[in-house]
C-alpha cells in the first residue's frame, strides 16, 4: 500500500498482504498499518486497486471500515475477486467499488485525476495509471511485463509512446525481476513448450498452477480442447476464480470441456487433464492432498505426468522439492520450468524495465515492490537510461516524500508501518513479544516447572513436576532432570521460613536461576515457564 496526500485529500493505490517470513512464526499474513490513515479517514477520496493479486486487494477487508470505507476505483475482474473476498467477512461494510477500464479518465476528487492504461501481467484485467496531480503527473505500471511474441519482439510499444507525450513528473515501477537480465519469456513459448509436453505424455496430466494465473489457465484449455482432453479442476480457489474470469467473458469454453472432479474416472486417462492448486507444496492444498493419499477424488498412478507451471516462491524450496520427490516415488513423470519453458514471470526483467524508461523519460524515478536490493537494482537500470542519480529515490517503508514542481526531497518524517500481523481471527494481536517468544520457542523449546508449596510454612506438598518441550527427551536425560529438580528446591530453601510466600518474585527467581543452570548445563536458553499452585 502507498498513498498520495495533498492538502486535505488522500489517493491510496493497493491494499494488499504481506506473506509470512521466517521470523514471523505462526502468522497468516501481515496487513497495511493504517495507524497515519485512520485520523483522515475523512480525506481518504479513493482507493485504487490495480490488479486481482492477494498481495494487492487482500487486505481490503481488515482496513476498509477503519479508513472510512472509501471508493474503490478497479477492473471488473478484481471488483469480482474483491468482493467475493468481502463476502467471507461476515461483519464487513459493504463496498462501493466502481469499475474502471483500459483507456477510462476518471476525476477522483478536486486535485486528483487519473488516467487508466492496460498491462500485461499474469491476472487479466491488470491496469497502470497517470495520477494527474498538482505538481505534475504521477505514473505506476502496477505488476507489468512488456508481453512479446515468439521471437522476442515487444508488443504494444505504441502505447508507452503515447504514455510519454503525458509529460510524466516521476514513475513508480515494479522492482521483482530487476536483477533479471534480458525479457521476459513470451507466453507464446511456454504455451508451446505445454503443448508439446501434452503430446508426449501417455497417462494423466496434472498441472500445478497458481489459482490466479487465469491468462495461461486459459491457453491450457485451449490446448486441451485441440487436444480432444476433458479439463477438471482441483482445489476451490481455482474453481472459483476459473467462473469468474468465465462468467465475464475472459475465458471462452465449448460446453462439456470442463468435466465435474468427480466425473474424471469415468474418462481414460489419456483423455483427462487435471488444472491443480499446490505447485509451492502446500500442505493443505490439492496437489498435496493427492500425493499423500488424502484427496476424496485423485490419487497419482504410476505414468502421470505432473507439471509444474509456476515458479518457486522464495521460502518454499524444501516443501515443493518433497513434493516432487512424492510424485516420483509414486511413478510418475514431472516437469519443472528448470527443464523446459513452462512459466513465465509475471513481472518485467531489466530490458523491459529500460525500455519503458528509455521511451517515457520521466523527470524522476522511485523503484518499488521489492527487497532493498532489488530496488536498488533497479535504481540503476533508471540510470543506465540517462536519468540523475540525484533524481532516482528509495524511501524505507513509512518514509513521507515530499514532491514539487521540480524536486522531490526524502524527508526524516516517518508515519508508522510496524507490521500489523493476522493470526487466525486475530487482528493486530501478535505484537513483537509474541513474535519473540515464538522465536525462542521454535530454536530453543520451553521447560514448564510446576511447584506445589503448602500456603502456610511454604514447605513442599510433593515433588516439582517438570516438563520439556522441544529441549530435551526428558526419559533420556534423567540426571539432569534430578539436577534441575535439586536446584528448584535449593530455591525454595532459601527462602526464609516466616517470610510471607511472593509468588512472582519467586517465577522470577526460576527463570534466573533454572534458566543460569541450564544454559550452563547444555549451553542451551530454552523458555522457562514457572507455575506455582498454593494449598
Amino acid at each position: 500500500m502507498s498513498f498520495f496526500e495533498y492538502n486535505d485529500e488522500i489517493i491510496i493505490v493497493d491494499a494488499g498482504v504481506q506473506f509470512p517470513e521466517e521470523e514471523t512464526p505462526g502468522i497468516d499474513f501481515i496487513i497495511p498499518n493504517v495507524s497515519y490513515l485512520e485520523p483522515k479517514k475523512k480525506n481518504i477520496k479513493a482507493i485504487i486497486i490495480t490488479h486481482a493479486h492477494f498481495d494487492h486487494i487482500g487486505a481490503i477487508p481488515y482496513i476498509i471500515g477503519k479508513i472510512g470505507n472509501p471508493p474503490i476505483y478497479t477492473t471488473a475482474f478484481a471488483k469480482e475477486m474483491i468482493l467475493k473476498r468481502q463476502s467471507e467477512f461476515v461483519n464487513a461494510p459493504k463496498l462501493d467499488v466502481r469499475i474502471i477500464k483500459d483507456k477510462d479518465v476518471t476525476r477522483l476528487s478536486k486535485y486528483f485525476e487519473a488516467e487508466f492504461f492496460g498491462v500485461s501481467h499474469s491476472v487479466p484485467d491488470t491496469v497502470g495509471f497517470i495520477l494527474k496531480t498538482p505538481v505534475g503527473n504521477m505514473a505506476t505500471f502496477a505488476d507489468f511485463k512488456v508481453e512479446a511474441d515468439e521471437q522476442g519482439k515487444p508488443k504494444n510499444i505504441d502505447e508507452l509512446v503515447l504514455l510519454s507525450k503525458r509529460n510524466i513528473h516521476t514513475i513508480f515501477l515494479d522492482s521483482t525481476n530487476a536483477e533479471t537480465p534480458g525479457w521476459t519469456i513470451s507466453e507464446k513459448i511456454v504455451e508451446k513448450n505445454l503443448e508439446d509436453l501434452f503430446l508426449k505424455a501417455k497417462g494423466r496430466i496434472m498441472v500445478g498452477i497458481f489459482s490466479t494465473l487465469l491468462n495461461r489457465i486459459g491457453e491450457i484449455i485451449k490446448i486441451a480442447e485441440k487436444l480432444d482432453k476433458k479439463v477438471a479442476f482441483s482445489g476451490r480457489s481455482i474453481k472459483e476464480n476459473f467462473e469468474i474470469a468465465r462468467q465475464l467473458g475472459y475465458i471462452k469454453i465449448k460446453k462439456g470441456l470442463v468435466i465435474p472432479l468427480e466425473e474424471a474416472s469415468k474418462y481414460n486417462d489419456n483423455k483427462l487433464l487435471i488444472l491443480s492448486t499446490g505447485a509451492q507444496g502446500e500442505s493443505n492444498a490439492s496437489l498435496m492432498k493427492i500425493v499423500t493419499g488424502e484427496h476424496k477424488t485423485l490419487r497419482i498412478k504410476a505414468g502421470d505426468s505432473i507439471i509444474f507451471s509456476s515458479s518457486i516462491i522464495p521460502g518454499n524450496e524444501r516443501s515443493v522439492q518433497a513434493l516432487k520427490d512424492n510424485l516420483v516415488r509414486q511413478g510418475a513423470f514431472v516437469y519443472h520450468t528448470k527443464m523446459i519453458d513452462i512459466h513465465s514471470t509475471g513481472h518485467a526483467s531489466q530490458e523491459e524495465i529500460k525500455a519503458i524508461l528509455s521511451i517515457i523519460k520521466p523527470r524522476f524515478f522511485i523503484p518499488i515492490h521489492g527487497y532493498l536490493f532489488m530496488r536498488t537494482m533497479n535504481a540503476q537500470n533508471g540510470v543506465q537510461c540517462g536519468i540523475p542519480k540525484n533524481n532516482i529515490f528509495l524511501p524505507d517503508n513509512g518514509q513521507i516524500m515530499q514532491m514539487k514542481n521540480d524536486s522531490i526531497k526524502m524527508t526524516d518524517e516517518n508515519i508508522p508501518a510496524s507490521y500489523v500481523m493476522v493470526d487466525g481471527l486475530g487482528v493486530g494481536d501478535v505484537g513483537e513479544v509474541v513474535i519473540r517468544d515464538r522465536r525462542l520457542l521454535s530454536q530453543e523449546g520451553m521447560i514448564v516447572i510446576i511447584v506445589t508449596l503448602s500456603r502456610k510454612d511454604g514447605r513442599f506438598i510433593k515433588n516439582p513436576d517438570i516438563i520439556s518441550r522441544g529441549f530435551i527427551y526428558l526419559k533420556d536425560n534423567q540426571k539432569i532432570l534430578e539436577e534441575i529438580r535439586s536446584k528448584i528446591k535449593n530455591i525454595v530453601a532459601q527462602i526464609p521460613n516466616k517470610s510471607q510466600l511472593d509468588p512472582d518474585y519467586l517465577k522470577n527467581l526460576f527463570r534466573d536461576q533454572i534458566g543460569q543452570f541450564v544454559n550452563k548445563k547444555t549451553n542451551r536458553r530454552p523458555m522457562i515457564l514457572p507455575v506455582i499452585i498454593e494449598i
